[in-house]
């Protein structure tokens, strides 16, 4: 049975349709997802993520707890910073990736991908043994609202008492802070998976309906409309972000992912996966993760074989045509003498070969 978040009721009444994602019941666009798309890149978007899990880490050896089960140096975060980081099994496959908050000296929030979040707080418990740290998933009891695209610093400040102004105009990207939105207290995270400016809130359940509605209340002047996952998807391509289950999996080490700078072997502690990452460090992975971009019209899908000489040569796992750009966008792990940007090759899209070219990521980038 799928679970609901307590904004489903909201979701119903503005029309969305629904798709299970992650064993939720979330909403997949409540309009046209081609027009919630540009509503992001031009005004802001609306977000429901309370399907994402909240896992809170506390205790004496917090730090050195989490150097242990993460690949990344948790320990060197200041307080009220965020680190990405991934968490990976002892072959170094990639488990779950995700966003760690440092709340206090010895309190973090580890925030995991809705489809992973029980197995990640698993793991959390397990690893946990032997250190002096409590693991308490409260993601049952924690919503999550996004709002991002180019107005939504205005439509926070619009929520905020003008005491708390300097709170929200001065956070700094990956960072987080307690204050206080339409009378609620939240923490207020300045992150995204959109490639816009944009917040995360996250806030007790029974306060979410009110939280949304007034958002949805302060946006309306500033081009606000809910958003579904669908737009969220798009968006997240066009930045070259990737998507657990399509970029990442147990199968992917951090390195040919192109994450191999998340996975700090300066710090000393001993990590789930080192002994195997460690090796993989500084050698050519035997394929990688690359951006391609369409010559025609036609869209690339996960699963699509990449092909030079009409030999197979890589995998898409993620493409759509891109709304912003005008042109075909996909992911894909390729032969690593491949990846360089401007080689040339074709997806087989049914039999018809399509030409492609590899370039940089994001695709792309905001106007700061």
């Amino acid at each position: 049975m799928t679970k609901q978040t307590a904004l489903y009721a909201q979701h119903e009444a503005l029309g969305a349709s629904f798709l299970d994602f992650g064993g939720w019941q979330m909403p997949l666009k409540y309009r046209s997802e081609l027009d919630e798309h540009h509503t992001v890149r031009r005004a802001a978007g609306l977000f429901d993520l309370s399907h994402m899990g909240e896992v809170l880490v506390s205790g004496p050896q917090s730090a050195d707890f989490l150097n242990y089960a993460l690949v990344s140096n948790l320990a060197v975060v200041a307080i009220g910073k965020a680190k990405y980081s991934l968490i990976c099994n002892a072959e170094g496959g990639v488990i779950d990736d995700l966003i760690v908050y440092r709340l206090a000296e010895e309190r973090f929030l580890v925030v995991p991908n809705a489809g992973n979040a029980d197995s990640v707080a698993v793991q959390l418990r397990i690893r946990a043994d032997g250190f002096d740290v409590a693991v308490e998933d409260q993601s049952e009891e924690t919503a999550l609202i996004a709002v991002q695209g180019p107005t939504a610093e205005a439509i926070l400040l619009a929520m905020a008492a003008p005491e708390a102004a300097a709170s929200i105009t001065g956070l700094r990207y990956y960072a987080a802070v307690e204050v206080e939105l339409a009378g609620l207290p939240v923490l207020l995270a300045r992150t995204g998976y959109t490639g816009e400016d944009g917040f995360e809130i996250f806030i007790g359940g029974p306060f979410a309906v009110r939280l949304w509605n007034a958002a949805m209340e302060a946006g309306r002047e500033h081009g606000l409309m809910p958003c579904g996952l669908a737009s969220r998807d798009s968006l997240r391509l066009e930045a070259g972000m990737p998507l657990y289950g399509h970029e990442l999996g147990l199968d992917t080490n951090p390195f040919e992912a192109g994450l191999g700078p998340v996975v700090s072997l300066k710090k000393t502690e001993d990590f789930v996966g080192r002994s195997v990452l460690e090796p993989l460090k500084g050698q050519e992975p035997g394929r990688r993760l690359v951006g391609l971009r369409g010559s025609g019209r036609r869209s690339a899908r996960a699963g699509y074989d990449v092909v030079v000489d009409g030999s197979a040569v890589g995998t898409v796992t993620s493409g759509l045509p891109s709304p912003t750009l005008g042109y075909p966008v996909a992911l894909a792990y390729v032969e690593a003498s491949l990846a360089v940007p401007g080689t040339d090759v074709s997806v087989d899209l049914r039999g018809k070969p399509e030409p492609f070219t590899v370039v940089e990521t994001p695709f792309y980038r905001r106007q700061k």
